[in-house]
């Protein structure tokens, strides 16, 4: 079993950053691709972006690709989201996923999920 323990959201204003970190608790985290993927309220989870165990591979949804980038630091078991350019659309629930397998746009191939962490973007 892999907990996961996202944190970073907050209220900030259209055209500001955030960095979301998910922190995972297995000395296996470098056997996991991972993914970020979000919710708002009234509609379906859509995923954001995946990165690679190693980190050197990383796909990001259209509609962040250019403000979003994710990475990775195995030593500290940690996944990183740095969201820049926020719009209001981009207001949701934030989560963290594992795989074991390569990441992938579909949820269900993720094994774990942690709890999420809520992003509001302001007008």
């Amino acid at each position: 079993q892999v907990r996961l323990v996202e944190s970073g959201g907050g209220v900030v204003r259209t055209g500001g950053s955030l960095r979301l970190s998910c922190v995972a608790s297995t000395p296996r985290f470098g056997a996991y691709s991972m993914g970020w993927f979000r919710q708002a309220p009234g509609k379906e989870r859509e995923f954001v972006g995946g990165i690679s165990w190693t980190g050197f591979d990383t796909g990001y949804a259209d509609s962040v690709k250019g403000r979003f980038t994710i990475t990775r630091d195995n030593a500290k078991n940690t996944v990183y989201l740095q969201m820049n350019s926020l719009k209001p659309e981009d207001s949701a629930l934030y989560t963290c996923a594992a795989t074991g397998s390569m990441w992938t746009p579909i949820s269900g191939v993720y094994e774990f999920w942690g709890q999420g962490t809520q992003v509001t973007v302001s007008p």
